[in-house]
């Protein structure tokens, strides 16, 4: 009796499912006239201008990090330590 209810249960569902898919079909048309519009969408990334001002912007911190680095080096203090051993003790 359980493998009838599943035979049955999968009638069902696969009966449903193909209702809903006839459902979505849009074969019929309320208008004899029909208008197409075409919208198209460019990403940012692949405007040249981007690249260019990204490059740049770039170009700056690798400056701006490379300047930084050499003339921090150039100030630093230097100490010298000498031990000298006691040898009254």
């Amino acid at each position: 009796m359980n493998f009838n209810m599943q035979k049955f249960s999968l009638l069902f569902s696969s009966l449903i499912l193909s209702i809903i898919a006839f459902a979505q079909d849009s074969a019929v048309s309320a208008s004899s006239s029909s208008t197409s519009t075409t919208t198209t969408t460019q990403t940012w990334y692949t405007q040249p201008w981007a690249w260019i001002v990204g490059g740049a912007i770039f170009l700056i911190i690798i400056i701006a990090l490379v300047r930084g680095n050499s003339s921090s080096n150039s100030t630093t203090d230097r100490v010298t330590v000498t031990k000298t051993r006691d040898t009254d003790i």
